[in-house]
């Protein structure tokens, strides 16, 4: 799909997977609209990428943010891509140590956020996207991001694993949905990836972690996120399917 005069939205645009990706789809030609937090630092990002990058400050659980947003990417011109990468992880096991009923209230807040926050931006996008005209058979394409702890999920990442199980389930009944539509939908699961959320980890573990990857054996750049997203927006017989993006790993329990 040539993005040229598309617009295009980037959600956790600010920083890791999601800024990758916003450069990327600059590069290629695509007018860009950053959703992220109005704390994050989704302004000065979209002013480093250029005239073709703007912030849209929201949270993608608010429904009227998201709309907001879509709103500003269809004034930019027609909204073919989107690349939905906001999310975050907590630690609840389904027992505390003392063995009490883990914290179903942190739990709901991640699958709120991942899940929910999912099929909001989703809904919206691709409620913009059938109203564009066909270009070689499609109106647009959105990416959505899960993880290998869909499958693998470690120990206390049970709200992480469960929203992120349910947006490899969600894939495959969005692409047929929205396949009358001419809109594709596929997901990438990123194995460990050198963002901004590891930064709080030593260089020893980090380096523990990246041996941990068969091959190669190295953490995944934020760019090779980027880079698989748009070869999914160009390969239109690319829908209804999560690709691993982790180099042969399979996470461990712990």
């Amino acid at each position: 799909m040539d993005l040229t005069s598309a617009s295009a939205i980037v959600t956790g645009g600010a920083s890791g997977l999601g800024r990758a990706t916003a450069a990327r789809l600059v590069e290629a030609g695509a007018r860009v609209v950053i959703l992220d937090l109005p704390s994050s630092a989704g302004a000065s990002v979209a002013e480093e990428l250029g005239d073709h990058a703007t912030f849209a400050p929201g949270d993608v659980t608010v429904a009227a943010d998201v709309a907001a947003a879509v709103e500003t990417a269809a004034a930019l011109g027609p909204l073919r891509a989107l690349v939905h990468c906001a999310g975050r992880g907590a630690t609840v096991r389904v027992l505390d140590r003392e063995g009490r009923p883990g914290d179903a209230g942190a739990f709901e807040e991640v699958v709120r956020l991942n899940l929910v926050g999912t099929y909001t931006v989703l809904s919206h996008a691709a409620s913009a996207m059938v109203q564009n005209e066909p270009v070689d058979g499609e109106r647009g394409a959105c990416i959505l991001t899960a993880s290998v702890a869909a499958w693998e999920g470690q120990i206390g990442q049970t709200p992480y694993a469960a929203s992120k199980a349910g947006i490899v389930g969600m894939t495959l009944v969005a692409a047929r949905d929205l396949a009358a539509k001419q809109v594709r939908v596929c997901s990438i699961a990123p194995g460990i990836f050198d963002t901004p959320i590891l930064d709080r980890l030593g260089d020893d573990l980090k380096a523990k972690l990246a041996a941990g990857v068969p091959h190669p054996a190295r953490l995944g750049e934020p760019d090779e996120f980027a880079r698989l997203a748009l070869a999914i927006i160009d390969n239109s017989m690319l829908n209804g399917e999560t690709i691993r993006l982790d180099g042969a790993i399979r996470m461990a329990p712990r």
